[in-house]
């Protein structure tokens, strides 16, 4: 049986096939993780599998929580064949580390955050309001409104 897949696409192809907006592929051309494509006689630009591959890859590690400098440098760790294997999975604790963090900041955020809420009833005026106090915010000026002409 014939594959009947293109083996090119354009950019809003391949961006559709990938789950991501044809400006989410045009920045990631900007940033240097998707090499910039030929061009068909046409004019438009033209990406094959490799490229639906990388774009899919962006994807998954963006899932897991690496940001675009990290996967840009997981690109050029799995891109070499000699990249010990500790590399990479020392490359991902690192980040798993940072995301652990980041957990414990939010639920120590949430723990504050859900004790101010029920120590305010949400009724009367702003004053003896515990997040209010708590924030600070009972003595700022509110801004002035400003006509636009």
């Amino acid at each position: 049986m014939k594959d009947t897949a293109p083996s090119s696409w354009t950019r809003a192809t391949l961006a559709k096939l990938a789950g991501v907006g044809a400006e989410s592929l045009r920045f990631y051309e900007q940033q240097g993780l998707i090499e910039k494509p030929a061009r068909n006689e046409a004019g438009y630009r033209i990406y094959d599998g490799g490229d639906l591959e990388r774009l899919q890859f962006i994807r998954r590690a963006q899932d897991l929580g690496f940001s675009l400098q990290d996967i840009k440098q997981l690109l050029q760790l799995t891109g070499n064949i000699k990249t010990p294997r500790k590399t990479v999975r020392d490359f991902a604790e690192a980040r798993l580390v940072v995301i652990r963090r980041k957990i414990s900041d939010l639920q120590a955020m949430e723990k504050s955050l859900s004790r101010l809420v029920a120590q305010c009833s949400g009724k009367g005026a702003l004053r003896g309001c515990p997040i209010a106090e708590f924030i600070g915010g009972q003595n700022i000026k509110p801004q002035r409104e400003t006509c636009h002409e």
